[in-house]
């Protein structure tokens, strides 16, 4: 009898492996070969499940913005029903930015994504449409509802989250600048 085979295991095996390629070496270093090399699998099994190194951007990319997804859904619970619009858009981008280990890989992953999207243009379609969302909700929760101001919190959070990785800014400084922004957009406020 065949044996009986997981397909969502393989490619969450595959997956992982994936991830921890671009997170140690960039996404430059992303290839069929190197991913199963990291997945101990051969190049044929990664190639049944992603046919191009564009497919497996993708995949990389939802993988780090499902797991942004999950981060924010679980601080803005603990928050409670009706938190404080500043301390809502705190908590949100806190929980995107890297702060810690474990967000920093997916901060490096992302960083490369967008890198390779600059040359890669067509790749970038659901990120311009994320990126339209998130813009919208940031506008509809501001005092003023300016869709610019709210454009521009994101760029603070996406230059933030760049000095982060580069080890310019510490999660202290980080938040810093976010709370001035925060102060700004809103009143000051010594609230969180």
């Amino acid at each position: 009898m065949p044996k009986k085979v997981d397909h969502q295991e393989r490619r969450t095996l595959i997956a992982d492996a994936l991830m921890r390629v671009a997170a140690d070496q960039g996404l430059e270093a992303v290839s069929l070969r190197h991913v199963a090399a990291e997945a101990g699998v051969s190049a044929g099994m990664v190639q049944h499940y992603f046919r191009t190194k564009d497919e497996m951007m993708a995949f990389a990319m939802a993988v780090v913005r499902e797991r942004g997804q999950i981060r924010v859904t679980d601080a803005l619970t603990r928050l409670g029903e009706n938190p404080a619009p500043r301390l809502l858009l705190r908590t949100m981008i806190a929980a995107l930015l890297p702060l810690d280990d474990r967000t920093r890989d997916d901060g490096r992953v992302a960083l490369a994504f967008l890198a390779y999207t600059a040359v890669r243009p067509a790749s970038a379609t659901g990120l311009r449409a994320d990126t339209m969302q998130l813009t919208s909700f940031i506008a509809s929760v501001l005092p003023t509802g300016d869709a610019a101001e709210a454009a521009g919190l994101l760029a603070l959070m996406e230059g933030l989250g760049l000095y982060l990785l580069g080890g310019q800014y510490t999660a202290e400084q980080a938040l810093g600048a976010l709370d001035a922004q925060l102060d700004l957009l809103f009143g000051s406020s010594t609230a969180a």
